[in-house]
């Protein structure tokens, strides 16, 4: 399987979390929250490559020495576009893959739960919902068809309609996507990766300066 991921500029993302840290580390919270996602699907057997698609590369750049490639977002700035574009890709080089489309604000991750979905899909275009049941935080094609991504306000609902079969594994990791303080607080009580849990002790402003 191979991997999409999108990322706004560290300043930018994850707006709905402002004030779970001071306005400082905010960025460095973000970008945090991304490397431990990103952290955990390159530790897995069954990821092969994971291209970033970042709105700002240079902001991101670090999160290579955890071995993704890191392309520019495309011109089109909408998530559906960038996922769409890292898919493309992807593509040129193996028409016939799985791609998945996978949020960066999963920093309680663990492989286990990636790859038990993985096997649940079983070559089915499919997806996982986040544990409210109306967003979606994994979205995997069929080998070689496309992965018409419909991200965005109710896309669990949406990725359903379109004929992705819903997966009903409980994936408690995998579904724990991190949008607001509540969520920051759930995950950490799932256990957060490395990155996460450093920099909940602490700002990071400066990479960002």
């Amino acid at each position: 399987m191979d991997l999409v991921v999108p990322m706004k500029h560290p300043r930018d993302g994850k707006s709905r979390l402002r004030g779970a840290v001071e306005p400082e580390a905010h960025p460095g919270l973000v970008l945090a929250l991304a490397a431990d996602t990103l952290a955990a699907v390159t530790a897995s057997a069954h990821v092969r490559r994971v291209v970033l698609v970042a709105a700002a590369p240079a902001a991101v750049a670090e999160l290579r020495d955890l071995g993704v490639e890191v392309v520019a977002e495309p011109p089109e700035k909408t998530l559906n576009a960038a996922f769409r574009h890292g898919e493309a890709l992807l593509r040129a080089d193996d028409p016939g893959a799985v791609v998945g489309a996978l949020q960066a604000d999963l920093p309680a991750l663990r492989a286990v739960d990636l790859a038990g979905a993985l096997a649940e899909a079983d070559g089915r275009r499919a997806f996982v919902a986040d544990r409210q049941g109306t967003g979606t935080t994994l979205l995997l094609s069929a080998p070689g068809r496309p992965l018409d991504p419909r991200f965005g306000p109710g896309s669990a609902r949406e990725h359903e309609t379109s004929g992705a079969t819903p997966l009903r594994g409980a994936f408690p990791t995998l579904r724990s996507d991190v949008d607001t303080p509540a969520d920051l607080a759930h995950v950490r009580a799932l256990g957060v990766g490395k990155h996460t849990a450093a920099e909940l002790g602490g700002p990071r402003a400066e990479l960002f300066t």
